[in-house]
């Protein structure tokens, strides 16, 4: 049975545990929370590949003692070149391959403007010490998990039209096995190439040439001209208050207006105990509220039809509960949101605390692998329309909607957690879980992040609208759920990968951390 962990020192929470050892080592060798997590998301994206990539998009929310939070969006825009017309004959974008390779990377130019944040925190350490872990990983060759060798089978269907996949992540077209070594090479002498010439080399020095040149050759739109016009921006968090917190995600285009509505009008219920009917059905009907706010107004920021603010307020919290029935379910035949991805959380020595979000949105992303570089793209680009009349329309320059959210929260009694999941439509509701179990029920951190979890809609590889449940729920509960009219489905796995990976940390007042790990994972809490 896992156990909260403590420390007073500094503590590191990732999905792999040598993301996270990554992160650990970073402080102990003097470095701050934002560098720490500079060096893991590196490294996971070099452990992980199926889950996330240096081709992907992140999102940080990043707290100093005494200072408002600070938001990071670095999410890649729609090439110049990707127009309805690019995609003529189609009648919606391709879900792997080149063509569906259209948004930039923003992840790496996140990782530039973080550490812009903490360049006043004490000496830097150099950008060498931030990338060598991920390049001893890629160079010696890391050792497969059980999750991407069961993806890699599972998607490999879907490559054929995706260059570099197979040469990659499954040479002479067989899946790797579990434990197996996979070495990176061409991905190792990037990152190399990065420690020299500096992070902004990926995009307008001879990286960011080299990628969009072979992202041209291939059939991308993307050009080297829109990897040189890239920056990623420092934005306001949107926050909402509750009983005994206030909490911060990500503005649009990142579905965090969700994620915080779920928790607002969960609070304006009144539910006394955690994981009886009135938890769960409070908790899941919330979600359905929240959610048709979301697919209403969640796009670009630049050509947003309301204000998400207005959604945050007290009395329009308390509007929506009024909408909720406390006994009968509201049918829900929305459509799901996939995405897969990973959330990591820092707290070092002096109370600063890093949550952080990176992806490549599908597993895999886009499939394709470019040869020059070793870099998988992300494929966030196929949330588009090609509808011109549709909210999330494709236009060139324009950012596509993002399941990605890391969370924070400020307790009133002094309190700071970092929280996250991956999971895609489950990333907001897997938040609710984490926070409304540990932050309203006093439940401990690494129990709120075991108990068992569910999920409205998405499973992986698939999209349905069931509300699914791990195994462990007593049958009774179920079943009243079922009478109330939820669309109940019992999965097999009592820890199901369904479920996300997620994780938190906690710093205390009087300076004791608390971390807790998802045991879905293969990650683990690294301390001092």
């Amino acid at each position: 049975m896992l156990k909260t962990v403590y420390s007073a020192k500094g503590m590191f929470v990732a999905p792999h545990h040598q993301a996270a050892l990554a992160g650990r080592d970073v402080l102990k060798d003097g470095g701050n929370a934002v560098e720490a997590m500079v060096a893991a998301a590196a490294s996971i994206a070099t452990v992980y590949p199926h889950m996330n990539s240096i081709g992907g998009d992140g999102f940080w929310l990043i707290h100093e003692p005494g200072k408002a939070p600070i938001a990071i969006d670095a999410c890649g825009r729609a090439a110049k070149a990707a127009t309805t017309g690019f995609y003529k004959g189609h009648q919606q974008i391709p879900s792997r391959g080149p063509m569906a390779a259209l948004t930039t990377a923003g992840t790496i130019e996140g990782w530039q403007q973080a550490l812009n944040v903490a360049a006043n925190w004490g000496k830097p350490l150099p950008l060498s010490r931030l990338l060598a872990p991920a390049i001893d990983q890629a160079t010696s060759g890391i050792i497969v998990t059980e999750s991407q060798a069961r993806l890699t089978a599972e998607k490999a269907h879907q490559m054929s039209d995706a260059p570099g996949f197979f040469d990659t992540f499954a040479p002479g077209g067989k899946s790797p096995l579990p434990g197996s070594l996979m070495k990176q090479s061409t991905l190792a002498a990037t990152l190399e190439q990065l420690a020299r010439a500096g992070l902004d080399d990926f995009y307008r020095g001879e990286l960011g040439k080299a990628i969009g040149d072979e992202l041209s050759k291939i059939g991308s739109p993307l050009t080297r001209e829109d990897m040189a016009d890239y920056h990623a921006m420092q934005v306001a968090p949107l926050q909402t208050k509750l009983r005994g917190a206030r909490i911060f995600n990500l503005p649009p285009p990142t579905q965090g207006l969700a994620s915080l509505m779920i928790l607002g009008i969960f609070d304006q219920l009144g539910v006394s105990e955690a994981e009886g009917f009135d938890y769960i059905h409070g908790l899941v009907e919330s979600t359905k509220q929240a959610f048709r706010v979301r697919d209403r107004l969640v796009t670009d920021p630049d050509r947003l039809p309301e204000q998400p603010n207005d959604y945050l307020t007290a009395e329009k919290l308390a509007t929506l509960a009024a909408n909720v029935d406390p006994k009968i379910a509201l049918p829900w035949p929305d459509p799901a949101k996939p995405g897969d991805t990973i959330w990591m959380g820092c707290i070092d020595s002096e109370g600063r605390a890093v949550s952080f979000i990176q992806s490549i949105f599908w597993e895999f992303g886009s499939g394709v692998v470019l040869k020059e570089t070793g870099v998988n793209w992300q494929n966030r680009g196929i949330s588009f329309s090609l509808d011109p009349a549709a909210l999330q329309a494709l236009e060139p320059g324009r950012k596509p909607f993002h399941t990605l959210n890391p969370a924070l929260a400020h307790f009133d009694d002094g309190r700071i957690m970092s929280y996250g999941t991956m999971g895609g439509e489950g990333q907001p509701q897997t938040q609710a879980m984490v926070f409304s179990r540990y932050g309203m029920f006093d439940q401990p951190l690494q129990q709120a992040v075991t108990a068992p979890r569910w999920l409205l809609g998405r499973t992986w590889g698939d999209t349905t609208t069931t509300l699914k449940f791990e195994s462990r729920f007593d049958p009774v509960l179920l079943d009243r759920l079922k009478s109330a009219g939820h669309d109940v489905e019992l999965l097999n796995e009592a820890f199901s990968d369904t479920m996300g990976h997620a994780g938190a940390l906690v710093r205390k007042p009087d300076g004791v951390i608390e971390g807790a790990a998802d045991p879905r994972s293969d990650g683990c809490v690294a301390t001092l």
